[in-house]
């Protein structure tokens, strides 16, 4: 494999048409097209898929294209570094929406971390439960989980993964027990999100529990913590939520925790912007260091 056809990959994911990668590289588009061709006969896998105006990456695609970025990232470190030991002064407003748990407990944490270094960087972050849409252009980075929207006007990434299980207050237990099969654990009333926000979670509670009986249904989070908390039932919780209450314990141990996929959106024309970079691998080295957290 050549190192240099991870630019071409890196390219058309960022433009997402094959002539925009060339114009942007300076070569023909069969040329682009070869070197891809080549790079997946290397690796044996699709890298590229073809959608209606363009191509998105494949999950393959993604994780190659993911490594070659860090080592861009790497690069540009190395180089900044070597023209001078401060950071440059950054300015400006970076908009970010995230689902509440994560966008509270890891993005506030790390654009604290942003925030000390560039002082002059405004950040807003907008909470919820929503699903990302292309219809919502008031964000420069969007932190959700879920599959990536199959459109080239979006730049997504992985930025990491976390593991679900079921959680139940010391109370809860001693008053109802600890339920040691998955038909002893269908019995309890189920702490969840609403119904239309599972898939959004990539969460198939029904899957898990056919004769699920939800005792309690939020589209925050944290409410679905405090329901687990105050006894309510058992909660289908983030790991990374359940750990801020230590009085949690996790049952139903004996089924595999469900893991879910987070990505990071960012609009293809804001993604070259200085601050951007800066958040984004603030973000990046966020979830990388606290890793036990989340799986």
């Amino acid at each position: 494999m050549r190192a240099d056809d991870l630019r071409y990959l890196a390219a058309v994911a960022d433009t997402g048409r094959l002539t925009s990668a060339a114009k942007h590289l300076g070569v023909d588009h069969s040329t682009v097209s070869r070197r891809l061709q080549a790079l997946e006969q290397t690796l044996g896998a699709r890298l590229l898929a073809r959608v209606d105006g363009g191509w998105v990456l494949t999950e393959p695609g993604r994780a190659v294209v993911e490594h070659a970025r860090s080592i861009e990232r790497a690069v540009g470190l190395a180089a900044h570094a070597a023209r001078s030991s401060e950071p440059p002064a950054l300015a400006g407003t970076v908009r970010i929406t995230a689902a509440d748990g994560f966008g509270t407990l890891f993005v506030t944490p790390a654009m604290a971390r942003v925030r000390q270094q560039h002082p002059g960087l405004r950040i807003e972050l907008a909470t919820g439960a929503r699903e990302l849409t292309l219809r919502d252009t008031t964000f420069d980075v969007a932190v959700t989980p879920g599959p990536p929207p199959a459109s080239t006007r979006l730049h997504t990434e992985l930025l990491c993964e976390y593991d679900n299980a079921f959680y139940a207050s010391e109370k809860y237990l001693a008053e109802h027990g600890n339920p040691s099969s998955v038909a002893e654990l269908a019995e309890h009333p189920i702490i969840s999100f609403v119904e239309e926000l599972e898939k959004v979670r990539e969460i198939d509670l029904a899957s898990i529990l056919p004769n699920v009986s939800l005792g309690f249904s939020s589209t925050n989070i944290f409410a679905q913590l405090e329901a687990t908390r105050q006894g309510i039932g058992i909660g289908l919780l983030g790991k990374f939520v359940a750990h801020t209450a230590p009085e949690l314990q996790q049952v139903a141990t004996y089924l595999r925790p469900t893991r879910v996929a987070v990505l990071l959106a960012a609009r293809r024309d804001a993604l070259k912007r200085p601050e951007i970079q800066v958040v984004r691998d603030a973000l990046h080295r966020e979830v990388r260091v606290r890793r036990d957290e989340l799986v």
